[in-house]
């Protein structure tokens, strides 16, 4: 569907990438782990948090999932919405928007610019749609590096949050 860097091939995700999504994310929680970062995430991994199997296979079904591929192993992944989670503090754009809900890579083939890619992609499918408006939100802790990354995307800090004491970041491109 859509050739990038390093191979990386981009296709529509499903149902069936659920149990690969939760890899990436258990292993992500790993990583981050031993880079001691405890908070963004927690400890526990995602597919044995309560409720991260259901929410993963709600947005394979209920929302525009994508495969980031590197010969044919999936290696990143792309949630797409029509808005913030619901349980989050952010507020709604005002205008159409598409979200970015989840972006995760497989952490063994950091450095090719699976995230980059994907975030383009974003862009390019928020474009398609006729829509002006990309939006993230993500964990504003630790050194700001999370933060940094879709800024170095493209993206520019509009609102600060909390969910609990978990401080957040919502970032915004505009694509149109």
């Amino acid at each position: 569907m859509n050739d990038t860097t390093h191979g990386i091939r981009i296709r529509p995700g499903g149902l069936a990438d659920a149990p690969a999504i939760l890899d990436m994310l258990d292993s992500a929680v790993v990583w981050m782990n031993q880079r001691g970062n405890t908070e963004q995430w927690g400890t526990t991994p995602y597919s044995q948090k309560p409720g991260g199997v259901a929410r993963v296979e709600r947005y394979t079904t209920e929302n525009a999932p994508y495969i980031a591929e590197l010969d044919g192993t999936p290696v990143g992944a792309l949630v797409l919405d029509s808005g913030p989670s619901p349980q989050m503090p952010i507020a709604p754009a005002g205008e159409p928007e598409r979200y970015v809900r989840l972006l995760v890579s497989d952490r063994r083939h950091a450095g090719l610019g699976i995230g980059a890619a994907l975030l383009a992609h974003a862009a390019d499918e928020t474009r398609r749609a006729g829509v002006e408006l990309l939006r993230v939100d993500c964990w504003a802790g630790g050194g700001g590096e999370l933060v940094a990354f879709y800024e170095r995307n493209g993206f520019a800090p509009t609102d600060r949050f909390l969910s609990g004491a978990w401080p957040g970041q919502v970032l915004a491109l505009r694509v149109g």
